[in-house]
């Protein structure tokens, strides 16, 4: 399978753009010398993607931190010249001769995690996800509407049969959804809107709304996303500081869905998805906490940084806190198991909310 030659020059002109542009600071900048474009420019995944799927959101958005994509699971080793470098930097130093440890999603020691707020103090809501890839297909900048429709199809019916009286729930799909739902689940948290700027220059949103929907429990407490940056994100959350009660259902809820759901995994890279910084154990396991008095001092982020410790506003990602409110997750999702994640942020959240009592 040859490239066609439209698409090197444009993997060309994207490398130019990127060198001229004095204020980008991108990985994908860092990593995309000459001698890798050469080196890659003409390659092709069995599933038709090329390096101009790989880097086109970075060139497009030169303020990406990252700024690049995987069209399909075969990209993240025929372009290891830019992702292997990408990843080391990203994710503490994973080099390319280290391999995400075995499977351990904390079975059996959800225990270990006592409510970190019994009092109910500082945390709000705490909150555990992941993400998953359906195996033999491809990732967004790849798939037909055809893909999309047939893996909704498949995800919706494994929902809907669900048997477990805790997770059992309902599917809607973003393309029937009538506008009191649609405005319920935005009120809720629950719905993603279409994609940002960066997906949408991955090509992570055609089709749109086709093959996209929303499951949750009766008590919306378990979530399943289909199809909006992953295959599949899968949330379990409640309110307080219960972080053993959210690992419990959300370990349940992962089963129930890969007894009838294969998932893509690399032997080196674990859990594959669409974003290089989610791969590994893809989860993100966070808090909204009220942090007032240390979040005031300037030494918070260092702190957090210390602990291993991302910080962020409550609506996600760039966003300001509110009134000392905070969304602090786990930073490493690769090198680690699932249970060691957790656990990291688990003790970290408990460390923060000793010094705010001390404060």
């Amino acid at each position: 399978m040859s490239v066609d030659p439209a698409v090197i020059k444009r993997i060309e002109d994207g490398f130019e753009t990127l060198q001229n542009a004095k204020d980008c600071h991108s990985l994908l900048k860092k990593y995309l010398t000459k001698e890798v474009v050469d080196q890659l420019k003409d390659k092709k995944t069995n599933l038709g993607a090329t390096l101009l799927d790989v880097i086109q959101s970075g060139v497009a958005n030169l303020d990406s931190g990252v700024g690049v994509y995987a069209p399909d699971a075969e990209a993240y080793t025929l372009f290891a010249p830019l992702f292997n470098p990408i990843i080391e930097d990203y994710h503490n130093g994973f080099g390319p001769n280290q391999k995400q440890p075995q499977i351990d999603l904390g079975e059996g020691k959800t225990h270990l995690f006592p409510d970190l707020d019994p009092e109910n103090k500082y945390i709000n809501s705490t909150r555990i996800r992941c993400g998953r890839s359906l195996e033999g297909y491809p990732f967004n900048p790849c798939l037909t509407e055809a893909n999309y429709l047939e893996m909704e199809g498949k995800v919706k019916k494994i929902l809907e049969t669900i048997t477990d009286s805790e997770l059992q729930g309902k599917y809607y799909s973003l393309k029937e959804m009538t506008k009191d739902v649609q405005n319920q689940l935005i009120q809720d948290h629950f719905l993603f809107k279409e994609g940002d700027r960066f997906l949408q220059t991955a090509n992570a949103c055609r089709y749109w709304p086709s093959g996209r929907g929303i499951f949750h429990n009766n008590s919306k407490t378990f979530l399943v996303w289909v199809n909006e940056e992953d295959h599949l994100r899968i949330i379990s959350m409640q309110n307080g500081g219960n972080v053993g009660q959210v690992l419990e259902r959300l370990i349940k809820g992962i089963k129930i869905i890969q007894s009838q759901a294969a998932f893509s995994r690399d032997d080196r890279l674990g859990w594959l998805t669409f974003c290089p910084t989610n791969l590994g154990t893809t989860v993100r396991a966070s808090v909204h906490i009220k942090l007032p008095k240390i979040s005031a001092k300037p030494e918070f982020k260092k702190i957090c940084d210390d602990l291993k410790l991302q910080i962020r506003g409550i609506h996600g990602e760039h966003s300001e806190s509110a009134g000392g409110v905070y969304d602090i997750s786990n930073k490493a999702r690769l090198g680690l198991t699932e249970f060691e994640v957790i656990k990291q942020m688990y003790d970290g959240v408990k460390h923060l909310i000793e010094l705010e009592k001390k404060a």
